[in-house]
């Protein structure tokens, strides 16, 4: 589905968000592991790109670039403090990624509503799927 500079691209994209706040924390870093290996990409590759850094591909299709905001939701809760600058940087992410802001008000709306802010999947797709309609 995704080559491997695609891969990259979405893991150094969370790891930049990470570090947005400039405090880079273990659950962080260990959710963006859990990530990586879902994307068969080793900790090796990982520990480079925070280092190094890779070329930012762009996500095709929207469907894709939905998932990865959602996986940028979930990093921004995982240590269940956010920031304003979380905030403004994932609205900022998303409209580069070409998303509704209306869309991406709403799931920052209603992470709240659920659990350590993990908002379903099928609850995002909803949301953004009213949105595109």
């Amino acid at each position: 589905m995704y080559s491997k500079e695609e891969k990259l691209s979405l893991l150094l994209e969370m790891i930049q968000f990470a570090n947005v706040d400039k405090k880079w924390k273990e659950q962080e870093y260990h959710f963006i592991l859990a990530v990586a290996a879902q994307l068969k990409i080793s900790k090796e590759e990982v520990d480079t790109l925070i280092k190094e850094g890779a070329e930012k591909k762009n996500i095709h299709p929207e469907s894709q670039r939905i998932l990865q905001f959602h996986r940028l939701v979930l990093l921004m809760n995982v240590d269940q403090e956010i920031s304003q600058k979380e905030i403004y940087k994932i609205k900022d992410i998303g409209l580069h990624m070409g998303l509704r802001s209306e869309a991406i008000d709403t799931v920052l709306e209603k992470m709240h509503d659920y659990p350590n802010k993990v908002i379903p999947p099928q609850e995002l797709i909803s949301i953004f799927t009213r949105f595109y309609n």
